[in-house]
């Protein structure tokens, strides 16, 4: 269950930065190209962000197995 919340995360904080931006300053940005400067910053953390879940959720997985083992 913790897991699944850690999850939607990202997506939330995703969307929740891109309704602001397209709300106010989506003319401006498009007027100077910066758009897509916007758009890869953000796809790129979240990128970052779902391979560091994904690394840690396999660490923490090792370390279980090894507890469980003893």
């Amino acid at each position: 269950m913790y897991a699944k919340r850690i999850f939607w995360l990202p997506f939330l904080i995703l969307f929740g930065t891109i309704v602001p931006i397209h709300a106010q300053g989506t003319d401006y940005l498009q007027n100077i190209g910066k758009i897509y400067v916007v758009v890869a910053v953000i796809v790129t953390l979240f990128i970052g962000v779902v391979v560091f879940m994904i690394s840690l959720d396999r660490r923490l997985k090792r370390i279980e197995k090894s507890l469980n083992q003893k």
